[in-house]
């Protein structure tokens, strides 16, 4: 390892990758031949590397996501009905900028939130904050937050996370103070941010799910008017694998 002065201080500064770029040229048998600026240039690349490195991490830190799951690992063998071009278009991100929702049904063990978090893995790594949250967690959270004082500071930070994805929609009935909660989110975040949502039911159904007509009819005009669909189908892959797992002589 280079011990230098100006190696060191780039440390000290917190300029890391500088510091790396700095001690991996002295071993290229090429230095010599490079100018000045090709030098500077491999080491502000490097340096620039290095942070957007370090803030896709943290940014997939924060969005505190069930699964590890990344686009590049998407099998798109599985017989679920996902649509691959649509979910390609979609981690190119383009819908995130024009603030668009997604919104994937399907029955249980299809794989929906897994292919929610790699969307979202995708956000992160495109520079957008995230987070994942399951809705009747959110719900009780939202609950705890109405008696202690947090609810506008609560809402105000959902509002901001350019990627919200609400895992499990509609598995709970909602109360009246949670379906106006819910309102009250997707209306800041209607034409700012993206929201993507898990459910179980059939888009369909949602309306009825909600409970209220009338609060139904602008929590759905908020979230699936400009919406791209995933509507998965198919046998349960949770269920294929226990299947491959089981003695031949059992069903």
């Amino acid at each position: 390892m280079l011990n230098h002065p100006t190696y060191q201080q780039l440390n000290q500064l917190r300029l890391f990758g500088m510091a790396k770029a700095l001690n991996e040229q002295q071993r290229l048998p090429e230095l010599d031949r490079m100018s000045f600026e090709e030098r500077l240039g491999l080491v502000v690349e490097r340096e620039a590397s290095e942070r957007a490195s370090m803030q896709t991490t943290a940014r997939l830190r924060r969005a505190r996501l069930k699964h590890a799951a990344t686009p590049e690992d998407v099998d798109y063998r599985v017989a679920r009905g996902l649509d691959r071009i649509l979910f390609n278009r979609l981690l190119a991100g383009s819908w995130i900028k024009e603030h668009q929702n997604v919104l994937i049904t399907g029955l249980t063990g299809l794989g929906k939130t897994w292919l929610a978090c790699a969307l979202t893995n995708q956000a992160c790594r495109l520079g957008y904050s995230s987070l994942y949250v399951r809705v009747p967690r959110l719900f009780e959270e939202l609950a705890v937050a109405h008696g202690d004082g947090r609810y506008v500071k609560f809402i105000t930070q959902l509002a901001k996370v350019d990627v919200l994805l609400l895992d499990d929609w509609g598995v709970a009935t909602l109360t009246d103070s949670a379906r106006r909660d819910l309102l009250e989110i997707l209306d800041d975040r209607y034409n700012q941010r993206s929201t993507i949502v898990t459910s179980q039911l059939k888009v369909d159904d949602w309306h009825e799910s909600i409970g209220d007509p009338i609060l139904a009819d602008a929590i759905l005009d908020r979230l699936v008017h400009n919406a791209h669909k995933l509507d998965l189908s198919g046998e349960s892959i949770r269920k294929s694998k226990r299947d491959l797992t089981k003695p031949s002589n059992q069903e």
